[in-house]
């Protein structure tokens, strides 16, 4: 046995650097004090033991002389007040039943996930959603892709100005939502929105009312997200485009290889990876598209997202831990496309 793990203390030690008992305790107390205490005392005690932990664990680390897990601390500590904790708190309100507006809270279970699931009023209203997600998932990660692999190959090559035009390309990557949301609804403006103005001096007419029906708003949706994340997948899809050894073009110019076919067997494997990178980020992000639904349509014309359905429960109907629960049954339909995604990358890579 060696020196350190002599020092280890034993579980049942009171000591102040028993980690394994810190962890034990600040569970057991933090389970009795949020099924017996009012809201605001639970998550003081629960907040009291997690300092607890961290504070067992920074003592053993120092006695230890684990000093780079000490100069990481900062970072955690961070990481968990900030993403962890929120993460589980929600998580333990969604098996309540409890609304941001009233002091009173109780366990129901798993009550909150069967009335989404199985209540004739919810359930279509949230399966009608998720379609719209879906939908709104498969046309603007698929315009993204495409939109950003054509700048890509563009960009590639060497041209007057190439350096200007592409700070200008990338400039909507860095709006935020908002304005990105705010500009289209301008642009869309059925009085004096460019859209409106050039289609009625094109074909004459009335005004040209975009989002008057659920094809036009959807439309309008997928092109302004699509105008303003398409340069992502362009900058990965560059990059790959670059690492690209010239001399294989050279070989393949020689020996008088077409143009696809040079594109299938050079370029394509190094852009691969960073295509299919491309494609779970969007494809991630693309199911949290609430913004440009509130800014643009409002959930109008059937476009209402999942991702909005969680904000107008939780923060506008005030049902928290309702919301917590929709947003949890989200996650999980995130977590199983993404593994099944890794899978299908995974399969793909062990048969090459």
């Amino acid at each position: 046995m060696s020196p350190v793990d002599e020092q280890q203390p034993q579980f049942g030690t009171l000591a102040p650097d028993n980690w394994k008992l810190a962890i034990v305790v600040g569970l057991a107390v933090s389970a009795l004090a949020i099924l017996s205490l009012p809201v605001k005392d639970s998550f003081w005690v629960t907040g009291a033991m997690v300092a607890m932990v961290a504070a067992a664990f920074v003592v053993n680390a120092y006695r230890r002389h684990y000093y780079g897990g000490l100069l990481v601390s900062p970072a955690i500590a961070v990481l968990f007040v900030m993403n962890i904790f929120p993460l589980l708190w929600s998580l333990g309100l969604s098996f309540f039943a409890y609304q941001s507006n009233q002091q009173n809270i109780r366990f129901i279970g798993l009550h909150n996930y069967e009335q989404l699931l199985t209540n004739d009023l919810k359930a279509p209203e949230l399966w009608g959603n998720l379609t719209n997600t879906a939908m709104f998932v498969v046309l603007t990660v698929t315009a993204q892709m495409i939109v950003g692999f054509l700048l890509a190959v563009l960009f590639a090559k060497q041209f007057p100005l190439r350096r200007y035009l592409l700070i200008l390309v990338l400039t909507p990557m860095m709006l935020s939502v908002v304005a990105v949301g705010v500009f289209f609804s301008y642009y869309y403006d059925p009085t004096f929105g460019l859209l409106s103005q050039a289609i009625k001096a094109w074909a004459g007419g009335e005004q040209f009312i975009l989002m008057s029906n659920k094809a036009g708003a959807v439309a309008g949706i997928v092109f302004a997200d699509a105008w303003m994340w398409s340069p992502f997948v362009m900058l990965l899809v560059l990059a790959g485009l670059v690492s690209v050894p010239k001399y294989l073009y050279e070989a393949a110019a020689i020996d008088r290889v077409s143009s696809w076919r040079r594109f299938w067997s050079i370029t394509f494997p190094y852009i691969r990876g960073l295509l299919m990178l491309a494609l779970l980020f969007r494809t991630i992000e693309a199911f949290k598209l609430a913004d440009l639904v509130i800014l643009l349509t409002k959930g109008a014309n059937d476009t209402m997202t999942i991702s909005y359905h969680v904000i107008r429960i939780a923060n506008e109907q005030n049902k928290t831990s309702e919301g917590a629960a929709l947003s949890y049954l989200l996650l999980f339909v995130v977590i199983v496309l993404t593994n099944l995604y890794l899978y299908i990358a995974n399969r793909r890579a062990r048969g090459n």
